[in-house]
């Protein structure tokens, strides 16, 4: 398969095979074959190797196996959970080539994508979460009110086994994304990757399982579980204590139906359609480049992807001409082809092709048009792309603006001001990210101030804000709920529990019992008196409380 640099658009195609094979031509394949998962390359379509499905029974040990090794780990102390922490960065940092060869050859993307979407947020969580874990964790003073002669604590205890169900698009950060927290919390955990990124993950669980036992720990506190939905509900009904679910909205949905039987609490990161937003006095160059990254990076595989550019008009020209001449420019092919450097790679799974395809196709017959790509390539071997595609001249009222692209698809919607781009902005049922550009400070924190998002950014694509690991992670409405990432993310891990203990070694009996007869009234006045409005109101409640008291 050649890589070349094209001068159009209209070239992708040659630079990626010389053989494509038109659409209709090729079932949508299932890599499930009975009790056997099939795993293949999305580069070339190349035979990786099988993976045993985990059948219920199966996961219900795996949970087994967990809940046993977490007694114990539930009783180290965080210098122990950092060294194991520890362990899993040198590792990573050790063996950057290997593990970014094989998140490339299961998911399709370029090195430079799995370097630093894969192996450098999960570093920076490890960062974070070894200095800062412990901080969010320990037991937090609070005030006992009224009780002065009580000391109020908040104490963070360990869930006991925690689910995680996972998708394609980040092989290694997905996988290692809740599994940092759940250790650091003192939990174990069950992880289950989809199907169509099976076998990669053995290799980076692997990671953690020797990175435990190195600082003497059991290795299974780590379990994993592949499958499909067969597999994933046995682990939602199997009897763990808390479960992250990544994934698309319908998906979703299925999952928290599943989680309410068994009561079993879920933190849901869904699907988006994040909104990204150019006023007509922002630095283009620097829109424009965040708008490639927010549509291109990982084939535009992000849940944050930067799905509506809502373009002022004063600048709409412009911007639609620089993004375009930076498409036409971009390479795409094989990410590990001899001396072959890409910007783009494959989709990881040809019913995710698919849909790109018909969305375009929707959008093009609805008016919108291709200024940048617009085609997918299945190669003979069965390799899945799809050029990077710039579509100008995109309406809010088009489906695609509509439904979640998941593709390296950007939209180019014309707005005249700043309200009709928020409007715009929140007419999804989505909100997960953001991004606003415009040189006034005021103007863009105005802006990010109405949108309906979990996160915003200014002047910068809105995914920059995973790698401020202090800030939180997820979105409102339909993008799900509960957080991953810092303070709240860690304790999402955690049952939260409330305290009371001595303040003083003062020992004397709250007497309710028998009740008495001016006890209602005189209570009524003590009421007043704590929470009456104004002075001449308390002073009314101690003068009533001490005629009852003199009496």
């Amino acid at each position: 398969m050649s890589v070349q640099k094209p001068k159009r658009a209209s070239h992708l195609k040659a630079a990626l095979s010389d053989v494509a094979v038109a659409a209709a031509a090729l079932p949508i394949p299932s890599p499930i074959n009975g009790s056997v998962i099939a795993c293949h390359s999305p580069i070339d379509g190349s035979r990786l190797g099988t993976v045993a499905v985990d059948h219920p029974d199966a996961v219900r040990r795996a949970i087994g196996r967990a809940r046993e090794a977490q007694i114990g780990w539930a009783e180290t102390d965080f210098r122990t959970r950092r060294a194991v922490l520890r362990r899993i960065q040198d590792s990573l940092l050790s063996n950057i080539d290997s593990v970014v060869e094989a998140v490339v050859r299961d998911a399709g993307k370029t090195r430079e994508n799995a370097l630093i979407g894969e192996i450098w947020t999960v570093l920076e969580k490890l960062r974070w979460t070894i200095g800062s874990g412990e901080k969010w964790l320990r037991p937090e003073t609070v005030s006992s009110g009224l009780l002065v002669h009580k000391r109020a604590r908040l104490e963070y205890h360990p869930l006991g086994v925690m689910g995680a169900i996972l998708p394609w698009n980040y092989p290694l950060q997905n996988i290692m994304n809740p599994i940092i927290p759940a250790l650091m919390a003192g939990n174990a955990i069950v992880v289950k990757p989809s199907e169509w990124v099976a076998w990669s993950a053995p290799r980076f669980v692997d990671i953690v399982k020797k990175a435990l036992a190195a600082e003497g720990q059991s290795p299974e506190l780590v379990q994993l579980v592949q499958g499909d939905a067969e597999t994933g509900k046995a682990l939602i009904t199997g009897g763990i204590d808390g479960l992250v679910f990544i994934g698309s909205v319908p998906n979703g949905r299925r999952i928290l139906a599943t989680a309410a039987e068994a009561l079993v609490p879920v933190v849901l990161e869904l699907g988006g359609k994040d909104p990204f937003i150019v006023c007509d006095d922002a630095d283009l160059e620097q829109a424009a480049h965040a708008a490639m990254v927010g549509c291109f990076v990982n084939a535009g595989q992000n849940c944050v992807a930067s799905e509506r550019l809502l373009v002022m008009d004063a600048v709409y020209d412009r911007f639609a001409a620089k993004v375009q001449l930076m498409a036409d420019g971009l390479r795409q092919g094989d990410p590990l082809a001899q001396g072959g450097h890409v910007d783009v790679g494959a989709m990881v799974t040809p019913i995710q092709l698919a849909l790109v395809e018909r969305l375009v196709a929707s959008a093009v017959a609805e008016g919108a048009r291709v200024l940048s790509g617009g085609k997918a390539i299945r190669t003979a071997t069965g390799g899945t792309y799809y050029a990077p595609t710039v579509l100008a001249d995109v309406r809010p009222d088009m489906t695609i603006m509509n439904e979640e692209v998941f593709g390296p698809v950007m939209l180019l919607c014309r707005v005249s001001d700043e309200h009709e781009a928020i409007a715009i902005a929140n007419s999804t049922p989505f909100g997960l990210s953001s991004s606003v550009f415009s040189r006034d400070h005021a103007r863009a924190r105005r802006i990010m101030d109405r949108l309906h998002a979990g996160m915003s950014a200014m002047n910068e694509f809105g995914g920059a804000t995973y790698m401020a690991q202090d800030l939180t992670f997820g979105g409102v409405r339909h993008s799900g709920f509960g957080r991953m990432n810092g303070r709240d993310g860690l304790r999402a891990c955690c049952n939260v529990k409330a305290t009371l203990e001595d303040r003083f070694p003062i020992h004397f009996p709250n007497k309710v019992y028998p009740v008495g007869a001016g006890d209602y009234a005189q209570m009524s006045d003590v009421l007043k008196l704590l929470y009456g409005s104004g002075v001449a109101s308390r002073l009314n409640a101690v003068k009533a409380l001490a005629t009852r008291l003199f009496k």
